[in-house]
This record gives C-alpha cells, structure tokens and sequence, in this order.
C-alpha cells in the first residue's frame, strides 16, 4: 500500500541545508504524524511522502518555493526601539512575538540593533533556502 492523501503516516525525517548543515532531525524522537494533503507539514514534504511504502526511504531536495517559501523584503521592518517594552532584551537572533494588523501573531527574529531602531525579520528562518530532507515511512496508520 503507498500513502495517498488523506492517509495518516508517521515518517522520520532529517533536515539539510544545501552546504549539508543539519537543521532538523526525528532520530531521536518519535517518528512525526501528519495526515497527508492537509497542510500538516511543508507542501515538497508532504508530495514526497504521498506514493511512499511503509519501510521506504528517500532523498529529496525540496526547492524553497515548495519549504518555507521565498525570502520577503517586505516582512523586515525597522521598528523604533521605544515600541518595545524596556524589560524585553534585544539582541541580534532573538526572538520576539509581534502582531500583525490583522492581530495574528508573528515570530520576529532581530537581525539588527542601533540605539534608535531594532530591524526585525517576520519571514520564517529558512525562507528563500532549498532544503534536503532524508524521510523515511515508518507506518501509514
């Protein structure tokens, strides 16, 4: 039997940058449960698990487009840093929560400090970057 959509599977998975970096792994844990075809997981993902057996593994290398999507200019804003309360600490690669006008939430990541402003990126930490996963289907349940 291959996953198709709407099949529950559990996979295990290895995460690569194109230089081979790791940025993300199951071995350790259990294997990760996603229903195919439900937006569960990044969409080159979820199509290269649809069609897989049980016990089958692959190598894929998913173009940014199909992970995090491409890297928006638009989503780096520069805010004044007197809009952001005195006891948050601010330093290049933290993490802040943010809102946008619509009141969802946003994970900033400051990629620049002055004493006027904090630059912030909204855009996910791997936008713009193809990624290679190793996957393995452990079960489709």
């Amino acid at each position: 039997m291959s996953a198709a959509p709407g099949n529950t599977v559990r996979f295990h998975y290895t995460g690569r940058l194109t230089d081979g970096t790791e940025f993300d792994s199951s071995a350790e844990r259990e294997p990760l449960q996603v229903t195919l075809g439900k937006d569960e997981v990044i969409a080159g993902v979820d199509g290269a698990l649809t069609g897989m057996a049980a016990g089958e593994a692959k190598t894929v290398t998913i173009d940014a487009d199909q992970a995090y999507g491409p890297h928006r200019p638009e989503l780096v804003q520069e805010v004044d840093r007197a809009r952001i309360p005195p006891e948050v600490e601010v330093e290049v690669g933290a993490q802040l929560q943010g809102a946008d006008g619509a009141g969802r939430q946003l994970r900033l990541t400051v990629i620049d400090v002055s004493e006027q402003t904090v630059t912030v990126d909204a855009n996910h930490p791997l936008a713009g970057q193809d990624l290679t996963f190793d996957l393995e289907l452990v079960e489709i349940v």
